[in-house]
């Protein structure tokens, strides 16, 4: 990542994933630059090729709102991605300008979870649910989550599980899906801010260790945390398709609430309903309880 030239870096790759023909160019011949070329863009974009080259190679970092929204239309970019350049375009502090104490406490206070939000989580039997921050660090969970997949614990970054975890692929059916959604939204929530010492060691991580991640993540694709099907293959109860939906803590700093749910009177309910009694701790002081987990037990 050259967290200089954030805007430049961005522009070239979506730039090289636009088909000529796709802008209305017609391609004859063999192109030596997957894509469109610089000059094709600037044209396009209603730009100088000089200026569009600036902006790439990071010498000019003040484009108008006009100027980018142009560039987003070339570029075939959605409204998600088009507020992303507009926002690497705004003014940033100095690279390696130290971050003042009281940001740093005040950032380190806003990844507090609530204790409202923990006894929320807490008080759902039937639903897992966990925290995470803006790089998928899951900073709490509930028992149900746990019993979901054992990387549902605090501490464990969820992108790192999903891509460096055999376990992990395999109890996702839609794990390139998966994967690939992550790594959007790993970039959608940091935005501008990828010197964020926490970003850098992961994605240097990842970017050494898993080919998929550093191909997805030279993509620059963005995309906002929104709900979704998750398609799993649990080792205990099998198929499970789960509603996923995702909430902005407010208060905090991007943290964000992932809860889990099944649609009533199906399938889906009856085996998360089997996993949470398997999950559930026994209460000794109950003698039939405690007599049916003698007799569950080997």
């Amino acid at each position: 990542m050259d967290s200089t030239n954030a805007l430049g870096e961005f522009l070239r790759a979506r730039r090289e994933l636009v088909r000529p023909e796709d802008a209305g160019i017609r391609s004859a011949g063999l192109r030596r630059v997957p894509g469109l070329r610089r000059e094709e863009v600037a044209t396009l974009a209603g730009i100088s090729s000089d200026y569009y080259l600036r902006l790439e190679q990071g010498r000019d970092r003040n484009p108008s709102v006009q100027v980018l929204r142009a560039l987003a239309r070339v570029l075939r970019l959605d409204a998600d991605a088009t507020a992303y350049l507009i926002g690497l375009a705004r003014p940033r502090p100095a690279a390696g300008a130290a971050r003042p104490a009281s940001r740093a406490r005040a950032s380190r206070q806003a990844e507090r979870v609530p204790a409202s939000v923990l006894q929320l989580m807490d008080g759902w039997a039937n639903n897992p649910a966990y925290v995470q921050n803006k790089v998928s660090d899951l900073l709490a969970v509930n028992t149900l989550a746990t019993a979901l997949s054992p990387n549902y614990v605090p501490g464990v970054n969820l992108l790192r599980a999903a891509f460096l975890d055999p376990a992990e692929r395999e109890l996702r059916r839609d794990w390139e899906e998966a994967t690939e959604e992550g790594v959007a939204t790993l970039r959608t929530q940091v935005g501008p801010d990828i010197d964020d010492p926490r970003l850098v060691e992961l994605v240097g991580e990842l970017s050494v260790r898993s080919d998929r991640f550093r191909r997805l993540w030279a993509r620059h694709d963005v995309q906002p945390k929104r709900g979704r099907i998750s398609r799993l293959h649990h080792p205990q109860v099998g198929d499970l398709d789960l509603q996923s939906n995702k909430f902005v803590i407010s208060g905090t700093d991007g943290l964000v609430l992932v809860v889990f749910h099944a649609e009533p009177g199906t399938r889906n309910a009856e085996l998360l309903g089997i996993l949470g009694s398997l999950a559930a701790p026994v209460d000794l002081a109950d003698p039939a309880r405690a007599d049916q987990q003698r007799i569950d037990e080997p």
